[in-house]
């Protein structure tokens, strides 16, 4: 990629701004070369691919003809053939760079590897991201990130380095350590989960550090759905004093897939020139159509070690067309970024429990530090429970009203389903750098 002039608000205009009968051919030109690189060296695509003709892929149509892959798949050919399974076209001898997911949904996590190439190329997809949330080469760049295994914020690290700004790693500290950098630094940019943001700048307020009127600009964050909760996303500007952006990848793919424009807070532009995205109906596997919830489907041109072909990912989203934004992107977008998992969705005496929906309310309010869900099942009917962690300045009568508050905009919005708002000690709850774990299912397996 060519030096950007800092005034051009595109990373990649060309692409960018590509009328959508061309972006469509470049897609299908990007797939075909990407069937025949991976039917012809790995091992899992020679089999299943085996019916499929690259060159006789010629509309979206034909994206029926090509299997979807799962993630049950990858792990049995991880399993049958340890440590790294049959995906990859090469060997380790042949990456520079390996990857697991984190883990923390309890699940074996999977294990990618990747070369050079597929490095610069998560790297330049991290600078679409970076470029259109107005990050430029005088920023000063501050990674909130646990350096390991699991891929995170390495993406993120290599694209601040890329534009030319100044990259501050901030692995193996503590929090108030971290916070401490971001002010001595002079960050203005900050990378982060949602849930790891509000923990700084706890921390923050701890130390007596003023986020809202130091130079952080621009907070950077991944890792969780709730980057896009219109409710978490305004908590945290105002703790930072601070514009949040949205951004959604994950490890299978190497990097991030979709990320809020600047001019465009309620949804994530799909970098559609590298990858090709379906929603399809979790039940039936058939496309659906524009404004509806579906599951993300996820084909990379740009990973080439592990091929990604048609990769059901268990992410629910809602695409709507380009024309939503006004920044002349021909990119369509997913509403509200990632709202959830397929796997997510809890139910609980009849009614459809989502994380992202308790989470919306919840942050709707002032004076809550943490919150977990429960559900159980000490007799014969299932409970939910919500135990809230006030701040310290909530008092008994505070606590009073804002529990009775929470728990009735809960029932409104579970068809009347009583939630057991329950007050947690000062540092009862489990805090998080990753990814956050906030329900917990503690009825017996069927």
């Amino acid at each position: 990629m060519a030096h950007q002039v800092t005034d051009q608000p595109f990373w990649n205009p060309k692409t960018e701004l590509m009328a959508r009968e061309d972006l469509a051919q470049l897609q299908l030109a990007k797939l075909r070369r990407v069937l025949a690189w991976a039917k012809a060296r790995s091992p899992h695509y020679r089999r299943t691919l085996a019916a499929v003709d690259p060159d006789r892929i010629r509309t979206r149509d034909d994206l029926a003809r090509i299997p979807f892959l799962t993630r049950e798949e990858w792990m049995a050919s991880q399993e049958a053939h340890p440590p790294f399974g049959e995906l990859p076209v090469t060997g380790p001898d042949r990456a520079i760079r390996l990857h697991t997911t984190s883990g923390t949904s309890g699940r074996t996590p999977l294990r990618a590897l990747d070369s050079r190439k597929d490095w610069s190329w998560s790297a330049e997809m991290w600078c679409y991201a970076l470029w259109g949330a107005g990050v430029r080469p005088h920023d000063v760049g501050y990674v909130a990130f646990g350096y390991g295994s699991f891929i995170g914020f390495w993406g993120l690290h290599n694209g601040l380095e890329k534009i030319g700004a100044l990259t501050v790693p901030g692995g193996a500290q503590t929090t108030a350590q971290r916070v401490r950098q971001i002010h001595d630094f002079g960050a203005t940019v900050v990378a982060s989960t949602p849930t790891y943001a509000l923990r700084l700048a706890a921390e923050a307020e701890e130390l007596g550090i003023d986020l809202v009127n130091g130079p952080v600009r621009r907070v950077i964050l991944s890792g969780e759905p709730a980057g896009s909760i219109p409710e978490t996303k305004a908590l945290i500007e105002r703790k930072w004093g601070a514009q949040a952006f949205d951004t959604a990848g994950m490890t299978e793919v190497s990097t991030i897939v979709m990320f809020t424009p600047a001019e465009q807070p309620g949804g994530c532009h799909v970098i559609e020139d590298h990858l090709l995205e379906e929603v399809i109906d979790p039940a039936t596997g058939r496309e659906i159509g524009y404004g509806e919830r579906g599951e993300r489907v996820c084909t990379s041109f740009g990973r080439s070690t592990t091929p990604l072909i048609r990769y059901r990912t268990a992410d629910l989203v809602v695409r709507v067309p380009h024309t939503a934004t006004t920044s002349g992107r021909t990119w369509d977008l997913y509403q509200g970024g990632i709202i959830g998992r397929v796997d997510d969705m809890k139910l609980v005496r009849g009614t459809n429990v989502y994380p992202g929906a308790v989470e919306a309310i919840v942050r709707g309010f002032d004076g809550v530090e943490e919150f977990q869900i429960r559900i159980s099942r000490p007799g014969d009917r299932d409970e939910i429970e919500l135990l809230l962690e006030p701040s310290t300045t909530v008092d008994d009568t505070a606590w009073a009203l804002l529990s009775e508050r929470v728990g009735a905009e809960l029932a409104d919005a579970h068809e009347g389903l009583r939630f057991r708002v329950r007050r947690a000690a000062t540092g009862e709850l489990p805090r998080f750098e990753l990814k956050a774990r906030r329900l917990t299912d503690l009825r017996p397996a069927v």
